[in-house]
């Protein structure tokens, strides 16, 4: 049990919180107080109180949110250029970019990369544990995604061609009926990621240019989770996480 132990922290897991100060749906979205704390304060809290995560790094390009972050000792060693946080930068150059700067400046280089949305307040530090320590059993894998049944069955939506007619966006295999007309119960189950946690082997990333990689493992995620795109979202996080003697 004690080599197990000494396995465990010898292993290198990386916490990467992006956090940009540009947000248009929700200006300041960041740092908007939660529950009494900034938004980015519950994902940075999570993650030093997990069992497994040995560093947290937040990525900004906002000197505020940065100064927020290593009040609640987060790392902020580097400053995101302003070309990688822009509205439409997806994840992996920002991924990229911090990676290559921890090996180039400090030689580090993680076994994994744990992505933490401050976007997502209410995550449970037990099931982020749980979704590592699951991803740690499975090293032919390049990545896992959490994902949630779909609220919608995707087998139901439709295009409308140029000529005004509908037609299906995905069709299952060996599938011959009118998908619209099927019950749900028929189709096949689909999922959405959600946004509750993402892992990814750092090689991945710098190698493959890749946030996932060719094998990604699903970890289906059965609680209530909020993503906080808009001010409605604010609300709803606040409800969830105010203490039960505020409710």
């Amino acid at each position: 049990m004690e080599a197990n132990n000494e396995r465990e922290k010898s292993r290198e897991i990386l916490a990467l919180i992006p956090a940009r100060g540009g947000s248009k749906s929700i200006p300041r979205k960041n740092i908007r107080l939660i529950a009494g704390k900034p938004l980015i304060a519950h994902s940075i809290e999570q993650a030093k109180k997990s069992a497994h995560i040995t560093r947290v790094i937040v990525s900004t390009d906002d000197l505020e949110i940065a100064e927020i972050s290593r009040r609640f000792d987060a790392e902020v060693p580097f400053l995101r250029p302003s070309e990688f946080a822009q509205d439409d930068t997806p994840d992996w150059p920002v991924f990229n970019h911090a990676l290559r700067w921890l090996k180039d400046n400090e030689g580090y280089e993680p076994e994994i990369v744990v992505h933490l949305r401050p976007t997502t307040p209410n995550r449970r530090v037990e099931t982020l544990d749980h979704a590592i320590a699951t991803f740690i059993q499975i090293p032919e894998a390049d990545s896992m995604r959490s994902v949630r049944p779909a609220e919608y069955s995707p087998y139901k939506m439709v295009l409308i061609r140029p000529d005004g007619c509908i037609e299906p966006v995905v069709i299952p295999p060996n599938c011959k009926n009118e998908l619209w007309n099927m019950p749900r119960q028929a189709l096949p189950q689909a999922y959405q990621g959600d946004g509750y946690i993402d892992i990814t082997r750092p090689r991945v990333i710098l190698g493959r240019k890749s946030m996932f990689g060719e094998k990604t493992k699903a970890y289906i995620v059965d609680e209530s989770v909020v993503d906080i795109d808009y001010e409605e979202d604010l609300r709803k996080a606040e409800r969830m996480l105010r203490p039960p003697e505020d409710a």
